[in-house]
């Protein structure tokens, strides 16, 4: 689903409607959010704003609804509930689930695609069950959500790095989804102003399998799409070999001294791809 929209996706508080359509303009795809952006006692006016920027009949949208995604509170909270009446009123179908953690609470999504948040223990424990419902189209993982839910204080160590728990989780979700055919998609960088440190960690996920990597701010979005666009020097290579795979003719074949074979070749093959050729 994501890759249908691009690697870079934008959160956008649902109780800031003036910025819904930069937040359409600036990245690939919007996920406006009625959970954690909005304070409790603003959640009934942000799903109000949802609803006035649709046309008069309610379904000529602001926001490209193939190209949005609104994230809903948890399953079995009050807000949740509201959030899927308000949902009903409009034609946006692409949902994030916020601290998905049973295949169950899959069920009163039926009517919609859903992009489950896996960000508590229970949420990265039972992935692999979440990525086999047949409404799921990708999962995302949490990383400061999920420490919380540990009793911890900070994903990150002094240095940066994700700590082992937390690689452990973004591990686990991205095998689950992959295993089910389902997007994958890493967690933000919450750290706006260090753009370097984002890039390390935008160039890290497209390497693993990651989709897509959500931001938190406009400025996120071009590192998160330069990461993703192959270089023109790893197109010349990919498509290099995979010339001379075609001309080898066999399954497995040397070129510049190394041994290619099919996963070797797949590898080119996504290079191409997300250069769109």
């Amino acid at each position: 689903m994501s890759l249908l929209m691009g690697p870079a996706l934008l959160f956008c508080p649902a109780d800031r409607p003036e910025r819904y359509q930069k937040a359409a303009e600036r990245s690939d795809g919007v996920i406006v959010d009625l959970e954690d952006a909005v304070a409790p006692a603003d959640k009934q006016r942000a799903r109000g704003a949802i609803l006035a920027q649709l046309g008069a009949n309610g379904d000529v949208p602001e926001l490209d609804p193939s190209r949005t995604i609104i994230r809903v509170n948890p399953a079995g909270t009050e807000e949740f509930e509201k959030d899927l009446h308000c949902l009903k009123h409009t034609p946006y179908r692409h949902i994030m689930l916020a601290k998905a953690e049973d295949p169950a609470q899959l069920t009163a999504l039926a009517d919609f695609s859903v992009i489950a948040l896996c960000e508590t223990a229970a949420g990265i424990l039972n992935a692999a069950a979440i990525a086999a419902e047949p409404n799921v189209a990708g999962l995302m993982w949490g990383a400061e959500d999920l420490i919380a839910s540990l009793g911890g204080t900070s994903s990150r160590t002094g240095r940066g790095d994700y700590r082992a728990v937390a690689l452990h989780a973004r591990s686990t979700v991205l095998l689950a989804a992959r295993a089910f055919g389902k997007e994958a998609i890493d967690s933000v960088y919450v750290n706006i102003p260090d753009l370097d440190g984002l890039a390390r960690e935008a160039h890290d996920a497209v390497a693993s399998g990651f989709g897509a990597k959500p931001c938190i701010h406009p400025d996120q979005v071009a590192v998160v799409r330069g990461a993703y666009a192959p270089s023109e020097t790893d197109i010349a290579a990919a498509t290099e070999l995979l010339d001379a795979a075609a001309s080898a003719g066999t399954g497995v074949f040397q070129f510049q001294g190394k041994m290619i074979d099919g996963p070797i070749l797949k590898h080119a093959e996504s290079i191409l791809r997300r250069a769109g050729h």
